[in-house]
């Protein structure tokens, strides 16, 4: 059994199969990879960089945090006290760093988080996930040969998890872009990354599927590549050494690797790099109709021959597909000419059509066909998260230290309220006392929050030497919470 083994690795031309004593000759697999990559990472890793971002913030040299409101607040929504440092002695409390610092405060760049990419041109562009570089205020890259480089984000995209930025260097390296639509399920890919910041890791693997519907914007590449914390952006290569994807997301229920993740195909993330290097955004159609799923039955039903298209379940009062007449209960067959065969990839196909496009939607009504002409909106663009610079100039001359959005009509429904706002950053006596993003505040000073704007009024018009008192809810449990003004310095 031993020597079975040890010819089936060494991927000879025959094997050695003993048979009741006698020794037959059977093929082998001829095409049994060598397992050997060595020259695949020295063409391609150089052109993989390491990304770190930081955040700056102050250290609060007066240590007052309350901690009376810290308890209360601890005992009834279950939050943790500050953890202890060295020897029992608990950390300095820190806070954003305002525009302008107040006196005797000790400003830090501290890490924010690590993560990879890679160069894809000469002059500097370097491709990333969006997740990595979004909120930061600073971004470093740095090369295999020890090159570090302050680099600018030239453009973000939430949707699919793509984000470019730009370094100013000379003889960089950058990695060539292959055909994601060409890969097939079962072909060597690897990845290079810095797992854990272990800068220029390798790992192995195969395309375990292609067209994985786990994103809304994109079909995503699943490996069997061991991808871990940090190996977020960098690339996917194949044998040819060409990207074929971008390293984004892993199925995990530990955190760690678990055998399955998946890959941004480089196809569509280049279509969204054209669109940030050109104009720092991308651009994306909506036509306002909310979808589901087309069942079998339900197809029998209406007289089609297989579940295929996407039901409409809802239309937008005033948006292109009410304007064209298209309804609830409507089953969309094609978009422009591209059938749709499964439900989910109608807002694909949307979205990547030019916002103004005149297009025509064939639509299975009241059991026949009929077709529609409309022209595409164009999608609400993702707001970039703030970086801790933004967060503290909007709060900074808040009494509390709040900064509230208002709610939105999902948020209203879903938490069965009809006014109040939610709490988008903290600092000051909210964040002494723990209030968090996303706490609900109904209520200040018992008076009931109707939106931001009576919100900051009310804030504005605080006495400093009084405790002012809101209504926070988190989760199905409201609590009071006393606040102590700290005026701006």
């Amino acid at each position: 059994m031993n020597k079975f083994l040890s010819i089936l690795l060494a991927a000879t031309v025959t094997l050695v199969v003993p048979v009741a004593g006698l020794v037959t000759a059977t093929p082998a697999f001829a095409a049994l990879p060598s397992f050997d990559f060595t020259e695949l990472v020295e063409k391609t890793s150089p052109a993989v960089v390491n990304i770190r971002t930081t955040e700056k913030i102050s250290v609060n040299q007066d240590g007052n945090a309350d901690e009376e409101m810290q308890e209360l607040f601890k005992r009834f929504f279950g939050i943790p006290m500050p953890q202890q440092g060295p020897g029992g002695a608990a950390p300095t409390p820190r806070k954003r760093v305002p525009a302008k610092p107040a006196p005797g405060a000790t400003e830090e760049e501290v890490p924010r988080g690590v993560g990879s990419g890679f160069i894809v041109s000469q002059d500097g562009y370097v491709l990333t996930n969006a997740h990595v570089v979004d909120g930061a205020d600073e971004v470093y890259v740095k090369l295999t040969d020890k090159r570090e480089f302050k680099a600018k984000v030239i453009g973000i995209d939430k949707r699919t998890d793509v984000a470019v930025v730009k370094i100013e260097g000379t003889k960089l390296p950058w990695l060539a872009i292959g055909d994601s639509d060409k890969i097939k399920a079962g072909e060597w890919v690897i990845a290079i990354g810095s797992p854990f910041d272990l800068d220029n890791s390798v790992s192995a693997g195969i395309v375990s599927a292609k067209s994985r519907d786990t994103g809304d914007f994109l079909n995503l590449i699943q490996t069997d590549v061991a991808v871990n914390p940090g190996n977020s952006g960098g690339p996917l290569i194949n044998m040819r050494g060409e990207v074929v994807g971008i390293n984004s997301q892993i199925y995990s229920r530990s955190g760690g690797f678990m055998g399955i993740s998946f890959a941004v195909p480089i196809d569509e993330a280049m279509r969204v790099v054209d669109q940030l290097r050109s104009t720092g955004k991308v651009s994306r159609s909506r036509i306002g109709i909310k979808l589901s799923e087309v069942p079998k039955d339900v197809a029998e039903s209406f007289g089609l021959s297989k579940g295929q298209g996407a039901f409409i379940s809802m239309v937008e009062p005033g948006l292109p597909a009410d304007k064209a007449g298209i309804v609830a209960g409507d089953i969309v067959l094609e978009f422009n000419g591209q059938p749709v065969t499964k439900w989910t990839e109608l807002s694909r196909i949307v979205a990547n059509t030019k916002p103004g496009t005149k297009s025509a939607v064939t639509l299975w009504s009241k059991g026949k066909t009929r077709t529609v002409t409309l022209v595409t909106g164009e999608m609400e663009q993702d707001k970039p998260t703030k970086t801790a610079k933004e967060k503290e100039a909007e709060v900074e001359s808040n009494l509390l230290g709040l900064n509230v959005i208002n709610l939105t009509d999902d948020q209203k429904r879903d938490l069965k309220v009809t006014a109040g706002v939610i709490v988008d950053n903290v600092d000051g006596s909210a964040a002494r006392a723990g209030l968090q993003p996303g706490d609900l505040i109904t209520q200040l000073n018992n008076n009931d929050i109707k939106d931001v704007k009576q919100f900051n009024a009310l804030v504005a018009k605080l006495d400093p030497k009084k405790v002012a008192v809101v209504l926070v809810r988190r989760g199905d449990s409201s609590q009071f919470v006393p606040l102590r003004p700290t005026p701006a310095n």
